[in-house]
Parts: C-alpha cells; sequence; structure tokens
C-alpha cells in the first residue's frame, strides 16, 4: 500500500460556503461578518474568508494587526474588522491598510472606521458606558457571554445592549456570535459575527448537523507499523496501556506537535474506514490504536472528517471544540494543507 502523507489538512471550500449560507439564511437580514482569527480557527484564513465572501459575507473579523495585513495583502477590498487591541504603533499601519478597529478603553482613534464596544457582561474588553459617537464610528458592538448555555444571561445582555444602542440607528449594531444566530433571534441587530460554525463546528458541543452545519476540515495519516502486543506488553511513555491479551496496534506519526493533544487519548479515529480507540500517552510525533489484528503499513488513518467529528475529540480531552481546531498544526513544514472545492 503507498504510504500517504503523515499529517494531511483538507478544506472543503464548498463546506465553507454552504455553511456561511446557512447562517446567512439564520440571521434573517442581518449581514454575515466572518470570524476568521487563529488562521481561520485552524483551517486556513485566506482561504476561508474568500469563501465566506463568495458566500455572501461582508466583512471579516480578525483579533490581531498582523492577522488583518495578512488579509489585506490577499485580498485588497475586504472589510476587515481588528476587534483586539491595537497600539499607538501600529495605527499608522492600520490606516495605510484600510483596516477598522474597536475602541473598548474610552480612546478612539481617528482618521480610521472605529467600532466602539460596550460590556454587557462577558466582564473583558469594553466600555462600561458608550461616549458620543466620533465622525470616524461606524459601529457599536458587545459580545456575549453564554448565549451557547444560559439563555436568561444572553436575553438580559440583549437587552442591555438594545437599551444602550438606543437612538444610534444610524451606526451598524451587532453582538451575536455564531451560538445567538442560530438561537436568539432577538439577538441579531445589523450584523452577525459568526466564527465556529462557519467551520461547520458546533457551538453547542453538539453534532453540527443537527443546525445544518458542516465540517470544513479532514485531518488524514495512516498506520506506520503494526505491532503485536503480548500480554503485559505495552505502548508508549509511562505504560499507560498495557495490553492484558495478545493485542495488536498500530502507531500513527502524528501527535501532540501535529494538534493531536495528550489529553485526547481514548477518543476513536478511523483506520481504513472502521472506529478504532487511541490508546496510551500520546507522544510529540505518534499515537497508538488498537487493531483488531495487523495491517499494511500505509493503511489510511482518518483523525477528522467522515464522522469523525472535533466535537468528540473536544469531549475526551474535556474542552471545547474551539481548543482543538485551532491547536490543529495546519501552518508548519509538519503538515500538508490543501483545499478542495467540494
Amino acid at each position: 500500500m503507498g504510504r500517504m502523507e503523515r499529517s494531511c489538512f483538507t478544506l472543503d471550500l464548498g463546506a465553507i460556503r454552504r455553511n456561511a449560507e446557512t447562517l446567512l439564511r439564520a440571521a434573517e437580514g442581518a449581514e454575515l461578518w466572518a470570524v476568521v482569527k487563529a488562521e481561520g480557527y485552524g483551517h486556513g484564513a485566506v482561504d476561508v474568508s474568500k469563501a465566506a465572501l463568495e458566500a455572501g459575507a461582508t466583512a471579516l473579523c480578525v483579533a490581531t494587526l498582523p492577522e488583518a495585513l495578512h488579509l489585506r495583502a490577499a485580498l485588497r477590498n475586504a472589510r476587515i474588522l481588528v476587534m483586539g487591541p491595537v497600539s499607538e504603533r501600529e495605527l499608522g499601519e492600520a490606516r495605510v491598510a484600510r483596516l477598522e478597529l474597536v475602541a473598548a478603553d474610552g480612546q478612539v482613534p481617528e482618521g480610521v472606521r472605529v467600532h466602539l464596544k460596550i460590556d454587557t457582561g462577558m466582564g473583558r474588553w469594553g466600555l462600561s458606558e458608550l461616549p458620543s459617537p466620533t465622525r470616524d464610528v461606524v459601529g457599536v458592538m458587545s459580545h456575549l457571554a453564554s448565549a451557547e448555555s444560559d439563555p436568561a444571561f444572553t436575553q438580559l445582555q440583549v437587552a442591555r445592549f438594545r437599551e444602550a444602542t438606543a437612538g444610534l440607528s444610524s451606526l451598524t449594531r451587532h453582538l451575536a456570535n455564531s451560538a445567538a444566530v442560530l438561537r436568539f433571534a432577538e439577538a441579531r441587530f445589523d450584523a452577525v459575527r459568526c466564527g465556529i460554525a462557519l467551520y461547520g463546528i458546533s457551538p453547542f458541543g453538539t453534532d453540527p448537523s443537527h443546525d445544518g452545519l458542516e465540517p470544513a476540515l479532514r485531518w488524514e495519516s495512516y498506520v506506520a507499523l503494526a505491532k503485536r502486543l503480548d500480554p503485559g506488553e505495552s505502548t508508549g511513555y509511562g505504560r499507560r496501556y498495557v495490553a492484558d491479551r495478545p493485542t495488536w496496534i498500530g502507531v500513527v506519526p502524528v501527535g501532540y506537535a501535529d494538534g493531536f493533544r495528550r489529553d485526547m487519548s481514548g477518543t476513536d479515529v478511523l483506520v481504513d474506514g472502521v472506529r478504532r480507540r487511541v490508546v496510551g500517552t500520546i507522544s510529540m510525533d505518534a499515537l497508538a490504536v488498537v487493531l483488531d489484528g495487523p495491517v499494511e503499513s500505509g493503511t489510511p488513518v482518518t483523525l477528522v472528517g467522515d464522522g469523525v467529528l472535533v466535537e468528540e475529540h473536544a469531549r475526551v480531552a474535556d474542552t471545547i471544540a474551539y481548543e482543538v481546531a485551532v491547536g490543529l498544526n495546519t501552518r508548519s513544514g509538519r503538515a500538508r494543507r490543501v483545499a478542495v472545492d467540494g
């Protein structure tokens, strides 16, 4: 069997577009702003941005100035909002690149389009009350703390935002994240900022198909070695998995340096299309799966895709799918990343 790539990520641009269209339908007339920070949640910011814009998104949101400049180099005319703090030293670059910035600390920069951010309950970035908008202010925003889990507090934040922005109808008001777009019609206002759902990952940690979302990323590797363990023999550091009967294991050349976290031991992957359990300690560059018997070197392994969800891995790791996704090492010489139009 021919050897596959040790770590290969495939981004389905069609899935990104279809997710964007699903979110636009849910937004019911509000604009869709695609959140593509953290290299597009590990998926590839430029590719995701182009697909989202093709599907009807009207702006891109990132966290840092370098992220925005990276996008601007590829997308000369896109509307790009930097949601995190920008230093005085960076303001000149932001102006030249025609970026939009967020004012969350009382200082409203001049000569650049600005969105005022009010804290309605997130307890993080944001003003306690809105100042009078200057001529550079084009939007007003806030951020929801628990739209995926706490309806009552979400409704309180929506009410606070509506009250705080009353009389500012000339400005674009934006509050909703992915969870709120899908669950809270009253949170949609003029624009919605969607990240995790755009990638086909559920903001609720459930099966994304329940909300009409389609996972956009596949992660594949292969079995580099199949090995028989006798009773009492182990695999991996710390001997965390010891065979209690004759057991075949497959060694896959992917580990925590590639984003397959140590705390995901016990999750499932697919070996030649069949679910197999990951066992033992995840190494920096390898993991082990239990097999029914020997397999050939080069047998394909699907780490994400074909029904193996990021959400499942996150539950095993006792974390959220966001953290698993952005931790995938799609951005170094350790992996190949391709985009396809599916």
